[in-house]
């Protein structure tokens, strides 16, 4: 085998290894692999040693979403679900605090490790000081859906809820002529607006994804990617009856 080599004056000149030397610079090639390897494997056995040693102290969560589901407008009410992951010892209560200008009813409360309907109630904020529970930043007029927790968070552990509410806001979710309209802020990150079954959307002033949901339901998923809160502004109309 002839290998060509470049000399130092930038010329070229053909050398022949002989069998000795190219078995020699084999054997150079297999130490160099060797040592490559034991150096790998000694840092992933140090990683896997460090992850046995410090496991996950914590289990996925989704905080990030929840959904409207509209009602008929002349009804100005509309139902949320979202979902919440106390991590917090010893915490035993969960408070929603129900925006200025909406007024709750009908919530369920599920505990979603074990399936368990959870005691609620609401409460005004100036009930919630009488009663000494654990939410201090409410004003006296506001309303709270409390949920109480089947048991207090135990340390290095989690419980997940989901919560159902209906709100009624007659200045978000309205009738305007024969359209409907929801107007409304958004803080959340990833938000689903669902229209009242035979309505279709007409307009949407924010970027969504609008898509037919197998009840013919129409969804409008909108991402809220800041770090306020985002207006929603669509409006909508009844389907024409055949």
């Amino acid at each position: 085998m002839t290998h060509i080599v470049r000399s130092y004056h930038g010329g070229t000149k053909n050398t022949k290894k002989t069998g000795k030397e190219r078995l020699q610079s084999t054997f150079r090639a297999l130490r160099f692999l060797v040592v490559c390897s034991s150096i790998c494997c000694s840092d992933l056995t140090g990683i896997t040693a460090a992850q046995q040693g410090a496991p996950l102290a914590e289990r996925a969560y989704q905080d990030r979403e929840i959904l409207y589901e509209l009602q008929e407008p002349q009804s100005h009410s509309f139902r949320i679900t979202h979902d919440y992951t106390e991590r917090k010892e010893g915490v035993s209560h969960y408070f929603n605090v129900v925006r200025a200008g909406s007024r709750v009813s009908d919530p369920e409360s599920v505990d979603l490790d074990t399936g368990e309907n959870l005691k609620w109630e609401i409460l005004s904020g100036k009930q919630v000081k009488e009663r000494k529970l654990p939410l201090t930043d409410v004003d006296d007029g506001a309303e709270v859906v409390v949920t109480y927790l089947a048991r207090p968070v135990a340390k290095g552990s989690s419980t997940r809820l989901r919560l159902k509410e209906t709100y009624t806001d007659p200045k978000s979710y309205y009738l305007d002529g024969e359209d409907l309209v929801w107007d409304r802020t958004f803080g959340r990150l990833r938000n689903t607006v669902v229209l009242p079954a035979g309505w279709r959307l007409t307009a949407l002033a924010s970027p969504g994804v609008i898509q037919t949901l197998p009840d013919s339901r129409v969804s409008v998923y909108v991402v809220n990617p800041r770090n306020d809160d985002v207006r929603v502004y669509l409006r909508a109309r009844r389907r024409a009856t055949r």
